[in-house]
């Protein structure tokens, strides 16, 4: 895996910094294989600091090994992956919450201060501080005592989000976190999310099968499709940056839907 300091934020000038101190990543020539299976074949792709894009697909197609490489779990074949703050904090958000059985939800919200040695010197006050104010981001204030089990799926994924947001990252990488939710609580999760996004600005990469899902919470949709991850689709999307509860059943945003389902079938 290529990480590079030298990859400085004059990488990504030809489009723009949108937010300063915000994380960017620009992919040039990425090939990734398992043994003689090839998943990602020759990307280029560029994350603008401060933006919030999709990465859609039929499942198989390399979505989520396309955020693995982005967060350093991956090692790349070959070709490299470049953020313009290298030192910056990042987070990763996996399909299921993953929380510890046996601590709290404050102690779970913890656990990044534990295992992250960049953190060995932070004041135990500041670390309690941190912690309370991802709780409240996520509105866990009063669930914080509660252990997973007492817990429904919903806040299950906050308690998973609050964790991630605990570092304050400036890149949140997030691997269809939402699909086991319910309509109804996956809704309120993807406001909160786009509130989350909004208010913070760190740049998000959200992998899901949800065209409707991507469409609403992202400024940008990237598709793959095919053997070898080709980049079939790459836009940005005419809607409004904030994005309200009313913009589901609107014409606009369903013609969109309706526009990203023809591509992928295509």
């Amino acid at each position: 895996m290529i990480r590079t300091k030298n990859a400085s934020a004059s990488a990504l000038t030809t489009t723009g910094c949108k937010v300063s101190g915000a994380q960017g990543i620009q992919i040039e020539k990425l090939n990734k294989s398992f043994g003689k299976r090839s998943v990602i074949e020759n990307m280029d792709l560029m994350v603008e600091p401060g933006s919030f894009i999709s990465i859609v697909g039929p499942s198989g197609c390399g979505k989520s090994t396309l955020l693995r490489l982005m967060a350093g779990l991956e090692a790349t074949s070959s070709g490299s992956v470049k953020l313009t703050l290298p030192d910056a904090p990042s987070s990763f958000v996996f399909q299921e919450p993953n929380l510890l059985a046996w601590r709290t939800v404050n102690e779970n919200v913890h656990l990044p201060f534990e295992l992250n040695h960049a953190f060995k010197n932070l004041p135990d006050e500041e670390r309690k501080n941190k912690v309370q104010a991802a709780l409240k981001k996520v509105h866990l204030t009063e669930a914080q005592h509660l252990f997973p089990h007492q817990l429904s799926g919903g806040m299950k994924m906050r308690v998973s989000l609050a964790r991630a947001l605990v570092n304050s990252p400036k890149l949140l990488l997030m691997d269809e976190p939402f699909a086991a939710l319910d309509e109804s609580t996956r809704f309120e999760m993807q406001n909160q999310l786009h509130e989350l996004w909004h208010s913070e600005r760190m740049t998000v990469v959200f992998v899901t099968h949800s065209l409707f899902e991507s469409a609403f919470l992202s400024e940008r949709v990237v598709m793959l499709k095919g053997p070898g991850a080709p980049i079939v689709f790459d836009q940005k999307l005419a809607l409004p940056e904030r994005r309200q509860e009313h913009l589901r059943t609107s014409e606009g945003f369903n013609k969109i839907v309706e526009g990203l389902s023809e591509r992928l079938r295509a």
